[in-house]
């Protein structure tokens, strides 16, 4: 399953970026990817995330780590703000390549 995730940033991009790779093991164990992650070019402080699970389990594994949560607020992430829809899976990628 796809989801975009959108969300404010109050260190900037880089700082939610670190944390991610310091996290990747969690990403991982909830059956995680992130395809795209970006901030705005205008605003390092409003990023979008595209990501796949496998099932519906890991995403809400993912929603529901008190101790994920606490290090993506560490790292900037407003939570409060985080703004998160499913996604079709008939989607296309990477085209052309």
């Amino acid at each position: 399953m796809y989801v975009m995730l959108t969300q404010k940033l109050s260190k900037g991009f880089e700082s939610w970026k670190d944390m991610v790779h310091e996290n990747e093991h969690k990403l991982k164990g909830f059956k995680g990817r992130i395809i795209f992650a970006g901030s705005h070019a205008e605003d390092d402080n409003s990023m979008v995330v595209i990501m796949h699970y496998d099932d519906k389990e890991g995403l809400m594994a993912f929603k529901n780590d008190e101790e994920l949560t606490k290090a993506r607020q560490e790292a900037g992430a407003l939570t409060e703000t985080t703004v998160m829809t499913i996604l079709t899976d008939e989607a296309i990628l990477n085209f052309p390549n």
